[in-house]
């Protein structure tokens, strides 16, 4: 008798900034998954949060934009308590807000589907940088300093702020928004006039806004599978083209720079590993993350963020640092599904 496969869907697309790097993971999520175990299910979720289980020729469209022009035509709407009667576990390639916030594990967990990445909590946590950062350091995890800006109160009391502000934090400085990711609104600032654009603009993006110390060094990522205890994978170094790394840096082939190993002595590398590690275990994370550092130039690591779903495109060093262990994209793939319906058969409550 043949054992039935498994059967995974794919969420990708969404409502966040990230949603063309989703199209992108859950792409290559699809495409690389091991066929002799399961059998994966495109489902794509538009721009109001609705699912679609979409044919082959709708998930190779160049964008989101191109696939929903066509949805009604082409695709099989999946209600949200039908997603069960199609799924046995549900392979994350969302981003960003409300896919990697704790907003779709919240939902999933409503409908008792197991899920990859982490929990609700964890994944709300993960999602906003101040927060983390706050846990962190009381974990004696270093962090960089950090002033967090409220929308309200910077409209109420700007200059206050920038006093504030600037008494603490000194230029050059790091602005962004405290919940986005792929380099979105993330300014350099070299004085208070470019502080103040900064901020304004990080406004559209999130109610809270990140002003934060400027750290020179090396730029390291280092990904982290659940196992107990948990495996921190190979790290990688992250070169820029600019003095922000932007969202092409980061996944689109042949444009950014990474190096795996980093090029940093064996001691550094292994604080890295051990860094990685604690931050996954501080914020209870699950299944698999990626740990974004800077290494000073004397050597201490600084935790800069956790990403609890990493880009899965075919060009992300997750798959880099994997291959140094020997583990396959495919393999890679397989193992996080694994790691997921672990976790989900052993948990009391929502994960």
């Amino acid at each position: 008798m043949t054992q039935e496969k498994i059967k995974v869907g794919v969420i990708m697309g969404g409502m966040s900034s990230e949603k063309e790097v989703s199209l992108e993971s859950g792409r290559n999520i699809y495409n690389k998954m091991p066929r002799e175990r399961f059998f994966p299910i495109p489902i794509f979720m538009d721009s109001t949060g609705a699912l679609w289980e979409i044919p082959l020729k709708l998930l190779m469209r160049n964008s989101t934009k191109d696939i929903e022009d066509t949805l009604k035509e082409d695709a099989t709407p999946i209600p949200y308590e039908s997603l069960k009667s199609k799924v046995d576990v549900v392979f994350l390639g969302l981003h960003g807000k409300y896919g990697e916030d704790g907003c779709i594990q919240g939902l999933l967990e409503l409908l008792n589907i197991p899920y990859t990445g982490s929990g609700v909590l964890a994944s709300a946590i993960g999602m906003n940088k101040f927060y983390t950062r706050e846990i962190l350091a009381y974990d004696n995890i270093d962090v960089p300093l950090t002033v967090p800006v409220d929308q309200q109160q910077w409209e109420k009391d700007r200059e206050y702020y920038l006093k504030e502000v600037t008494g603490k934090v000194s230029f050059p400085a790091i602005v962004k928004p405290a919940r986005e990711g792929c380099s979105t609104a993330v300014k350099k600032v070299q004085n208070r006039e470019e502080l103040e654009r900064a901020v304004n603009d990080a406004l559209l993006w999130d109610n809270t806004v990140l002003v934060e110390e400027f750290i020179e060094g090396t730029e390291v990522t280092c990904g982290v599978l659940g196992y107990e205890p948990p495996l921190a994978l190979t790290p990688s170094e992250t070169i820029p083209t600019a003095e922000i790394l932007t969202l092409e840096d980061k996944f689109l082939y042949g444009q950014g720079e990474n190096k795996t190993p980093a090029r940093l002595p064996e001691e550094i590398l292994s604080r890295i590993k051990e860094v990685a590690v604690r931050t996954f275990q501080s914020l209870g994370l699950s299944c698999y993350a990626r740990i974004d550092m800077i290494v000073r130039k004397n050597g201490q690591v600084v935790v800069l963020e956790a990403n609890t779903q990493p880009g899965m495109t075919p060009s992300t060093v997750l798959f880099h640092q994997a291959a140094m262990e020997g583990i396959t994209q495919a393999d890679l793939i397989g193992r996080i599904i694994d790691l997921a319906l672990q976790a989900h058969a052993k948990k009391r409550g929502p994960l």
